[in-house]
């Protein structure tokens, strides 16, 4: 092993990769780390088929390959830091090129915004079944007890403030009274009159309220409704007066704030709240979804029932709407057996899959369940009670565990995409970050005992 030596002392200037010596020498060491691993697992050219990805003969050439943008994602999630954090670590870390299938050197990348168009490409081209399905086919040696899965669900938040009523109007107030005064602006005439600067410190001072009673609640919610209708009434007569056009996302902000207004005067007057209700305006595909935990009560984020297989997850449905993960039971059993091409024997699940309709299609195709038993006790009752404990243990340890490891340490706890599509993007490799990162360690595994 060579002696370590500090820049420092060095006296001559050096390259890492100046001969192929040395690449060799950084690569072997690369696949040697965690990341190596995760590369090694990962079947690139497959991938690269999946999403359709080609190298552009026209033009300049793209930065990095088609694999290099696939690595891109996964490398986002390994780090887990931001974009701009993610390309300056890029440029300094060769363990890093190596992953990515690009050499910087001497050169410099300074567009952090290009991990984000890469997003938004793959984010178009996403098929989550077909991904899924080249995955397994390249880590199915690697996993065992193909007949045995347990199942879930779980939320995966947005990065989205904690929605109030008074928040939301007041953000819709603001973005149409600030669109109407540089309208006002472009076309030199006089802004219409509204009570937008006394409603707007008087918003100031109750936000800087800590305690924030029913009474003054309700008062400003009645104020910003007044308000909102006040301004929207007026742009929609400049609109129609001087018949300008403006962009797409103009309009559809402007309908997304027209529809807040009808849901919350609504529920104002009535009391009820109101079906598909919006929480953001950036984001007006997010729903609330009702978790009943102690802390969180509410959550705002995809929902997604997930299956593994041998400490391996995969997604069987994702949605923004809340949905009950007890009616996913029979497609998540298909979905196993589609990818292992093995009846599936054993299903672990929680107390909300065990339904009527669970019960008879498990004991239709004899899956053993951990479900608690109903009606009288059969005479292997003891022997199906220490089953289902064994399938619950692994279901409430492995798969409820992984949920935690992937937010804490894939850069799933809060999700800092912008859109509804790279957000299903980001939960994706997320997910199968983590996935090949285990693969990738029982493949080096592998390979020790059998040179040993």
């Amino acid at each position: 092993m060579s002696k370590l030596q500090r820049i420092s002392d060095l006296q001559h200037s050096f390259s890492f990769l100046n001969s192929s010596e040395n690449f060799d020498l950084f690569y072997d060491r690369f696949l040697e780390t965690d990341l190596g691993k995760i590369y090694r697992s990962i079947p690139w050219i497959n991938l690269v088929k999946d999403f359709d990805l080609k190298e552009s003969n026209k033009g300049t050439k793209n930065t990095f390959s088609p694999s290099g943008k696939i690595a891109l994602m996964f490398l986002k999630h390994y780090a887990c830091c931001s974009d701009k954090k993610l390309l300056e670590q890029l440029n300094g870390n060769i363990n890093y090129q190596f992953f990515c299938d690009i050499y910087i050197g001497s050169e410099y990348l300074r567009n952090y915004k290009i991990i984000s168009q890469i997003r938004c490409e793959l984010a178009e081209k996403l098929h989550i079944n077909k991904l899924e399905k080249t995955l397994y086919d390249n880590w199915s040696d690697y996993i065992r007890g193909k007949h045995i899965i347990t199942t879930d669900a779980t939320c995966y938040e947005s990065e989205v403030r904690y929605p109030t009523d008074q928040k939301l109007l007041w953000e819709s107030v603001h973005w149409t009274y600030h669109q109407m005064k540089l309208i006002c602006k472009l076309l030199k005439i006089k802004l219409p009159r509204t009570k937008y600067i006394k409603w707007k410190k008087r918003y100031i001072g109750y936000s800087k309220t800590r305690r924030k009673t029913f009474k003054n609640r309700r008062k400003l919610t009645q104020s910003l409704l007044w308000l909102l209708e006040k301004v929207n009434k007026e742009l929609d007569i400049i609109e129609k007066q001087y018949n300008f056009e403006m962009t797409a996302l103009y309009y559809k902000r402007r309908g997304i704030i027209k529809k807040i207004y009808t849901q919350q005067n609504r529920y104002f007057t009535t009391g009820v709240s109101p079906k598909n209700r919006i929480v953001s305006i950036s984001k007006s595909y997010l729903r609330p979804i009702v978790r009943g935990k102690e802390i969180k009560r509410v959550e705002f984020g995809a929902k997604v029932n997930k299956l593994q297989i041998d400490g391996i997850n995969f997604i069987e449905h994702i949605s923004f709407n809340a949905f009950n993960e007890g009616t996913r039971f029979k497609s998540t059993i298909y979905k196993a057996q589609g990818l292992t091409k093995t009846r599936v024997k054993i299903a672990g699940a929680d107390a909300i899959y065990a339904t009527n309709k669970n019960r008879v299609f498990a004991t239709k195709n004899t899956i053993q369940t951990d479900f608690k038993p109903k009606g009288k006790p059969s005479k292997h009752r003891k022997q199906q009670l220490q089953l289902a404990r064994i399938i619950t243990k692994e279901r409430a340890t492995r798969l409820e565990g992984s949920f935690g490891k992937e937010k804490e340490h894939y850069h799933l706890k809060k999700i800092k995409a912008k859109t509804k599509k790279t957000e299903i993007l980001w939960i994706f490799f997320g997910i199968h970050t983590a996935n090949a990162l285990e693969i990738g360690r029982r493949m080096h595994q592998a390979s020790l005992q059998k040179a040993a």
